[in-house]
């Protein structure tokens, strides 16, 4: 197969050579040589800000990749992308731009692939949608190349507690009920989060690193390696895995191995065994739809029920257990989660990775699983039975799916009259003003990803009503999302959404609304007869947003049950 790096050099004295003139041209006012021209060209994709500190490292780690490029022989093609924080947006307007983020992030990376004709391409990330978006497009267009994610944070401390941003979110709604005064809160803002590195606990990014160690398509180990030591300069293992990335894309591109050859359905079916097994982020549901769908992989919302369904929660991490990324490393990070699953059979030890080696072969010599510790347990003695973490609902207020968060609580069956709100902040404002009260089911919907537009998460009053201490006596039902950080009794991707006519747009204050997970539905308790009323009644609201990304967003977004993709 002809090289990409072939377009601009081609053979000297040749028709293409005399063409591509111009080209080298420019490439020369950058630093480009003549010995430049004979190697292969990496894209080396650097999603920095120093807008949050999942991302303030980056930038960093990114000379490293390229340097370490060109010394493995090849020539790097640098650039960035765009990088939404959601812990800085969250509660806001800002939030909106944070899904539709992971679509931008990808479309900017295969601009750049795509319009420079690289050989292979390394992506970097860090903040939660940076992580599927520096994949979707290698796998969108067949690409050689992988992927490196940035780290965790190490966490912070208070009075000998580890602290993580999601300490800061409960800490406002303990604040708010009276249970943490001005000055607590002051310091807890000011120590959980101590350097850069994304967020510590089992939340969207290390879920979502994880899952694509897993999938095959990250160096074993990386997921788990920390961003930064207590001097918040780069740590040993994040270097090594730099420099271990760009000696693998270079045998990648010798070997001709493509992202498609190693993002099977099997590679899938392992991605999400160690999310769940991890006890992962809801937004695993619609980043791994995402993925498959730009890997032209047939996988369903029900399909990810069904595979996830014999998977036991292992990890007692943040938000519902004790334990963060950095506790998982200490006792052999990912790899030894992975062996422990691939030696009890839920892992498919066959699968090919980037480091050219299977699944089995990467973990041949993975630490063991420890005795005596309780960060993650082992399958014969779980820390919840399969089936208690995130599972797939339908019924009538969900006729194509949603998703809830169980992580270890034994509930059957929770109803309760609707609190309905249609937007993020008035439920905020009703949780913070004392007026929710116990066994009520808040209802917030027209958040959707077309309805927001752009999905938002709800970790606003969720940790509010965390906070608050109606976690266990509270059911928030949504068509929008909700952080990583989130736990209680939490639904949500309820499709169809509101805005495009769903049940859940039909929902009135007061209606009774049923969990019943022995059935695995999510119901409506009203009559056909006055549905039908109500929906002869409804009509669409108007877009929010007429101009603008979020406008090219809400006209383009698919289902959240589709993984809300926009290609």
């Amino acid at each position: 197969m002809k090289r990409r790096s072939e377009e601009i050099t081609g053979h000297k004295g040749s028709k293409d050579w005399v063409e591509r003139t111009a080209a080298r041209t420019m490439l020369r006012a950058v630093r480009f040589t003549d010995e430049d021209f004979d190697k292969p060209i990496i894209a080396l994709a650097i999603p920095y800000t120093n807008g949050t500190p999942c991302n303030d490292h980056v930038r960093d780690l990114g000379e490293l990749v390229q340097l370490e490029i060109e010394r493995a022989g090849g020539k790097a093609i640098v650039f960035g992308t765009p990088v939404v924080s959601d812990g800085i947006s969250m509660g806001t307007e800002a939030m909106k731009y944070s899904l539709v983020s992971r679509d931008v992030i990808a479309d900017s990376i295969e601009l750049m692939t795509e319009g420079y004709r690289v050989d292979a391409v390394i992506t970097l990330s860090g903040c939660d949608k940076t992580i599927p978006g520096a994949l979707m497009p290698i796998a969108r267009n067949n690409l050689v190349g992988l992927t490196l994610y940035g780290g965790s944070i190490l966490p912070g401390d208070y009075q000998g507690k580890a602290l993580n941003i999601v300490s800061a979110f409960e800490a406002i709604g303990a604040h708010c009920a009276g249970k943490l005064d001005a000055e607590e809160l002051h310091a807890i803002e000011c120590r959980a989060c101590p350097g850069a590195g994304s967020c510590a606990g089992m939340y969207t990014a290390n879920t979502m690193a994880s899952a694509i160690e897993a999938l095959g398509m990250s160096l074993p180990g990386a997921s788990s390696n920390l961003a930064v030591d207590y001097q918040n300069v780069i740590s040993r293992d994040k270097q090594q895995d730099c420099v271990r990335s760009a000696q693998a894309v270079m045998a990648l591109l010798k070997s001709g191995l493509t992202s498609r050859d190693i993002m099977t359905r099997k590679a899938f079916e392992n991605a999400l065994t160690v999310a769940w097994a991890l006890g992962g982020s809801t937004n695993a549901v619609l980043h791994m739809l995402a993925l498959a769908h730009e890997a032209d992989i047939d996988l369903t919302l029900d399909e990810i029920g069904e595979i996830t369904s014999q998977v036991p929660l292992l990890g007692n991490f943040k938000p519902f257990g004790q334990y963060v990324m950095n506790d998982l490393h200490e006792i052999g990070g990912l790899p030894m989660v992975m062996k422990t699953l691939l030696d009890n059979g839920y892992l498919h030890g066959d699968c090919i990775t980037v480091t050219g080696k299977t699944v089995a072969e990467n973990l041949a010599d993975a630490p063991a699983w420890p005795e005596g510790q309780d960060v993650f347990h082992h399958p014969d003695n779980p820390f919840a039975a399969a089936g208690q973490h995130i599972r797939v609902l339908h019924g009538n207020l969900a006729e194509e799916g949603c998703v809830i968060k169980l992580s270890g609580k034994e509930m059957t069956l929770f109803a309760g009259p609707a609190r309905v709100f249609n937007r993020e902040e008035e439920a905020l404002e009703a949780i913070l003003g004392g007026t929710v009260q116990a066994g009520d089911v808040l209802v917030i919907r027209y958040e959707g990803p077309k309805g927001g537009p752009g999905m938002r998460e709800m970790l606003s009053p969720s940790a509010a009503l965390m906070g608050a201490g109606l976690g266990k006596d509270v059911a928030l039902v949504t068509d929008g999302r909700f952080s990583g950080g989130t736990h209680g009794i939490m639904i949500g991707h309820v499709a169809p959404e509101a805005q495009v006519g769903g049940m859940i747009a039909l929902v009135e204050e007061g209606d009774e609304v049923e969990i019943d997970l022995a059935g695995g539905v999510l119901n409506l308790k009203v009559d056909e007869q006055e549905i039908a009323a109500r929906r002869s009644r409804w009509q669409a609201p108007g877009l929010r947003y007429t101009r603008g990304v979020l406008a090219k967003y809400a006209r383009l977004v698919s289902s959240a049950s589709k993984g809300a993709v926009t290609s």
